[in-house]
């Protein structure tokens, strides 16, 4: 780690900053996680794509089919390649076991991560409370050193609140938070932080519009940064510069631009498979997409064709 526990804020609003992305894991098709292809992946987005890190062993990337080992490998190669490209890592510790997220954590401070995100944890029969959640936090933050993001999500069955997160946010090394709740939350939780934290949301067709209206850094993020952007086609990256410079009527310019190429996603996503068609997508542009891992579907070939005539719509440059 390049910072302490109690230094953790200022230095993930200096570092922890620019446009995200949501990394997937390759597999094999005998179901083997492809460590060539991995890094490959990984020297692209942070390498050509310039992305400012990668959100590591997410829900985009299978996570929940992954065994211990091999989440703390991806942590190990995505931290090392990152590097080599002068760019960051966010590993996903999230887990439904306590001691699993611990072990990531730790795992994470000795492997060159930056940061971590741990989402909310997953409670039944009415024990979301705000208390509950704070205290889940609070000995997670009193056990790892490294920067902590918090994670929320309709996917957890609940939302907390915009005053529990800013409570949680006074902790000495949480340093941001994925928020993706209704736009009227987040931009409460921007108000009660201010500075103190790094406040982010999962939609790109938002950010824009929260750089300008709410002064936000951070992109943290899903997958349209490595999916809607190529070597010689990245406006995500350029209307954000745009953007940080101030000149906003430029950047919506580049903005709007990439909706074709929003739109020809969305038509080509089929019902319950967007690992599956998210990698497939990832093919298309020349990188290493590979199978999804059980319990998560395959695309039919009648599904991978709709996705071929869409993509060939979206205006993206290859070259």
């Amino acid at each position: 780690m390049d910072y302490t526990k109690q230094d953790a804020k200022a230095y993930a609003k200096a570092h922890f900053t620019g446009v995200w992305a949501a990394m997937l894991t390759p597999f094999k098709p005998d179901g083997s996680m492809d460590e060539a292809a991995f890094r490959a992946n990984v020297a692209h987005w942070t390498g050509a794509l310039k992305l400012g890190g990668l959100f590591v062993a997410g829900k985009q990337g299978e996570f929940f089919s992954m065994s211990m080992a091999e989440r703390k490998r991806s942590f190990t190669l995505a931290a090392e390649v990152a590097r080599q490209h002068g760019s960051r890592t966010v590993m996903s510790c999230s887990d439904t076991n306590l001691d699993t997220v611990l072990e990531l954590g730790r795992h994470a401070q000795d492997c060159g991560a930056d940061w971590i995100v741990v989402h909310s944890p997953v409670l039944h029969f009415g024990a979301d409370t705000d208390e509950t959640i704070y205290e889940y936090y609070r000995y997670i933050s009193e056990q790892l050193d490294i920067g902590i993001a918090m994670w929320n999500h309709p996917d957890c069955g609940y939302l907390m609140s915009p005053e529990l997160c800013a409570r949680i946010a006074e902790l000495p090394n949480i340093v941001a938070i994925k928020y993706s709740v209704p736009r009227e939350m987040y931009v409460e939780l921007s108000r009660l932080v201010g500075d103190k934290i790094q406040v982010s949301t999962a939609s790109e067709e938002e950010w824009l519009d929260n750089i300008e209206e709410l002064g936000w850094r951070l992109y943290l993020c899903s997958t349209p940064p490595l999916l809607l952007q190529t070597a010689v086609d990245q406006r995500i990256n350029e209307y954000t510069r745009l953007a940080f410079e101030g000149r906003f009527a430029e950047a919506r310019v580049v903005r709007d631009s990439l909706e074709p190429a929003r739109q020809a996603f969305k038509a080509s996503k089929p019902k319950g498979k967007p690992q599956a068609h998210s990698k497939y997508w990832l093919e298309l542009l020349g990188q290493a997409g590979g199978a999804v891992r059980r319990p998560l579907l395959q695309l039919s070939e009648v599904e991978k064709a709709l996705i071929r005539e869409q993509f060939a719509k979206s205006g993206l440059k290859l070259a």
